[in-house]
């Protein structure tokens, strides 16, 4: 008297596992992010979420892939160290894509050109590039191509910080000479404090950005590729970049 439901039962179970496979249900993805780096990546103040230039390209590209997205906040080493052990899915964070991070995780197609630039206070006259950061101390975010590349200036001192903005902060109280972050990046904090902080000289670095994946999700990896491809066609990218740098 029972086989009726129990082969009812087994029916409606592969029926649902089939629908599941086949997009009834959305792939959650934890994707990490640094949420210091304006206008990448910040906490509004007012409404306390995550938002910025990464964070609406990604939320696209998760429409594009169908899957869901869980933007998790945390610090950069933590952040590449949890990339590494695939702690997270995938991070968006201005993240440059460099040979020794790739040995650690898969990186996307590039989505953004970027290069280190040199920022200083307003009312400085006597730095005015990479080339006179002999003798000056120079703030960088702590694992940051911003830190790499200040440590190769011949005679600069080097003082790293767990957080971006906090450099720029010390900057502005004159705690230190000079700031070296992402060109972006810099811009963004110029545009927020046009009074106190200028850029000075050219960008002397050529960066792309990337999605950073969990070296063993190859599946994500294509899912993404796919996602910002189909975005960069729609010409998001020239949107944001509106949005976030050249209208801040």
């Amino acid at each position: 008297m029972r086989r009726p439901f129990v082969f009812l039962f087994v029916g409606l179970l592969l029926a649902s596992m089939v629908l599941a496979g086949c997009g009834g249900t959305t792939t959650k993805v934890r994707v990490g992010t640094d949420a210091a780096w304006m206008p990448f990546e910040f906490v509004d103040e007012e409404t306390k979420a995550i938002t910025g230039f990464d964070i609406e390209l990604m939320q696209a590209i998760a429409d594009e892939a169908g899957i869901e997205v869980e933007f998790i906040n945390v610090g950069w080493d933590p952040l590449l160290a949890g990339m590494a052990q695939c702690q997270y899915d995938a991070a968006i964070s201005a993240m440059t894509i460099t040979e020794e991070r790739a040995q650690s995780f898969n990186f996307t197609e590039p989505y953004f050109a970027a290069g280190q630039i040199v920022t200083v206070r307003f009312d400085n006259t006597d730095i005015t590039g990479k080339d006179t950061l002999d003798g000056k101390v120079v703030g960088a975010q702590i694992g940051t191509t911003g830190a790499i590349e200040t440590e190769k200036i011949a005679g600069a001192i080097l003082k790293t910080y767990d957080d971006v903005g906090l450099a720029f902060q010390d900057l502005m109280n004159g705690q230190i000479d000079a700031v070296v972050a992402d060109n972006p990046v810099a811009l963004g904090y110029v545009g927020k404090n046009p009074e106190q902080l200028k850029t000075v000289g050219e960008v002397f670095t050529d960066e792309f950005y990337g999605i950073a994946v969990c070296k063993t999700n190859t599946e994500l990896l294509d899912k993404l590729n796919a996602g910002l491809a189909a975005v960069q066609s729609q010409g998001l990218i020239d949107t944001l970049t509106q949005k976030w740098i050249v209208g801040k």
